[in-house]
């Protein structure tokens, strides 16, 4: 199933540079998943002023690309410069939920009848996460099917919070958007799941 995913081999080669200058100042792949899971835990706190002006959901688009960036970065550092660990893999795994949930469930509080929908959805791209790794787990490896990767849905996230800004009436609509992306995430599993045993029992 195609997703977003599929462009990060082009984001990398434009951020190859930029990665390559941080390696030399000093700067490590465990550094850059910490900024992006504590950058991902203020946005989140911000997010809330947006119950008073509506324009700091700005903030989510604009942290959502260079969360992004962050996490290709942190990837492409570690394999270019061999500095792969099990402490790192397990960071940049729990960091990355923990990001989600910071981002996600704040969209709860500023529009409540969402509430059941956003927690849902959340729950959902843990649990996408989740079967992302179980194939590593068995012995095969990491998964990133789609339809509603982490790329997508910090896209779609991001994107809905831009329109939002400029067309209000769209809040309205967020319990059937987040009710529409908790079936695309409990799909990404199903598909993430399938592909993995098939590789498993084909080994």
């Amino acid at each position: 199933m195609a997703s977003i995913y599929d462009l990060k081999p082009k984001f990398q080669a434009f951020l190859r540079p930029l990665t390559g200058r941080l390696y030399k100042a000093g700067v490590t792949p465990n550094h850059v998943t910490i900024m992006a899971m504590l950058g991902s835990l203020l946005v989140g706190l911000l997010s809330v002023k947006s119950l008073e002006n509506r324009l700091w959901l700005l903030i989510f688009p604009i942290w959502l690309f260079l969360r992004m960036a962050l996490n290709a970065i942190d990837g492409l550092m570690a394999r270019e410069f061999d500095l792969k660990s099990h402490a790192g893999a397990v960071l940049n795994e729990t960091g990355d939920v923990l990001s989600d949930i910071f981002l996600f469930l704040p969209f709860a509080l500023i529009r409540p009848d969402a509430g059941w929908a956003v927690i849902f959805f959340t729950i959902g791209a843990m649990l996408s996460e989740f079967c992302g790794i179980l194939g590593q787990a068995l012995g095969g490896r990491r998964r990133y099917e789609g339809p509603m990767g982490k790329s997508d849905r910090a896209f779609l996230i991001g994107a809905l919070a831009l329109v939002s800004i400029y067309f209000p009436w769209m809040m309205d609509w967020w319990a059937y958007f987040f009710w529409g992306a908790f079936v695309l995430v409990l799909w990404t599993s199903r598909n993430r799941t399938a592909v993995m045993l098939k590789e498993l029992n084909n080994d």
